[in-house]
């Protein structure tokens, strides 16, 4: 019984960390894609004036 409960426990702080994880790499993906599409704008616009 106590390890079952152990083993939940491990699988859930798992599954926590793996979400938080994938979160996290998610959100730099899309800083970098924002970041890069402000410097695309910044380049076309002063390459049109």
């Amino acid at each position: 019984m106590k390890n079952k409960k152990l083993i939940l426990l491990i699988s859930i702080i798992s599954a926590v960390a793996a979400v938080s994880a994938a979160l996290t790499a998610l959100f730099i993906v899309k800083d970098k894609q924002k970041k890069d599409d402000e410097e695309l704008m910044e380049y076309l616009d002063s390459s049109i004036e």
